[in-house]
């Protein structure tokens, strides 16, 4: 019973955790799914190899977080392994491995649903920020909120291959803007950054650009290519940007 317990307390700590770390990684620029992804995957060790993963040992405060992650996964694992087997070792013996069972799976239905649970998720995250924000010097910011990012606007990498219809185009001949489509930064082939760029900033093949803006249409402008079409398309998308920000100005002046 006791080894029960104390594996389900092992379990509460580690979801406690892994939230925490989840939210200090939001905090500090990630996507919350990405951040859950990176703060799980740390705490059991498992998956952490990605491209993503790089991107984020390579800023100093999100290592910081990650490598604590690891220390107390490694500690949290090893004892949640040990109390679970001395537990059913111990019910075998004494007959009661029954009633083990349902305690063991009774309680980490509980658990499940409480982390699950948006409405706990969302006063825990609360909590943890302002914790944060207070004891910490993670600059807390909700990037999510700020910018819209859970409506249909989004924060994304586009790649530029060669016959990209944005391929060989300088931001002031390009005119995404005027489509809504904003560029925050340029990574180049080599891996430079290009960080705010100007009109005269040219797009080339092999660049990354951190784009901003409606979800649909930068996946259009990824698939638009060289030519006639890609022309026409940049056109409507134009008139289309146009009739929105009159809409919008309309209804914000009403």
């Amino acid at each position: 019973m006791i080894s029960i317990l104390t594996l389900l307390v092992v379990l509460t700590l580690s979801i406690l955790v892994t939230r925490i770390a989840t939210v200090a990684l939001t905090y500090t620029g990630l996507s919350q799914e990405s951040a859950k992804f990176q703060a799980r995957s740390a705490f059991t060790g498992v998956g952490f190899t990605t491209n993503e993963s790089e991107k984020a040992v390579n800023h100093p405060i999100r290592r910081r977080i990650l490598l604590l992650l690891m220390l107390l996964g490694n500690a949290g694992v090893i004892t949640a392994v040990s109390s679970l087997i001395i537990s059913f070792v111990n019910a075998k013996e004494s007959g009661s491995m029954f009633l083990n069972i349902i305690l063991l799976v009774t309680g980490i239905v509980i658990l499940w649903s409480l982390a699950s649970s948006s409405w706990v998720d969302r006063h825990l995250s609360s909590v943890i920020a302002k914790i944060l924000k207070k004891y910490t010097r993670i600059n807390v910011q909700d990037y999510v909120k700020l910018l819209h990012l859970a409506g249909e606007y989004q924060i994304t990498e586009l790649p530029v291959a060669a016959n990209d219809w944005i391929a060989d185009k300088s931001l002031a001949q390009a005119r995404l803007a005027a489509e809504g489509v904003m560029v925050l930064g340029i990574t180049r082939e080599d891996g430079d950054f290009i960080g705010v760029p100007d009109g005269e900033t040219r797009i080339r093949s092999g660049d990354i650009l951190i784009a901003y803006g409606r979800a649909r249409n930068i996946a259009e402008l990824d698939q638009r290519r060289m030519g006639t079409r890609g022309n026409q398309a940049h056109r409507r998308k134009v008139e289309a940007q146009e009739r929105r920000q009159k809409e919008e100005k309309r209804q914000d002046q009403q």
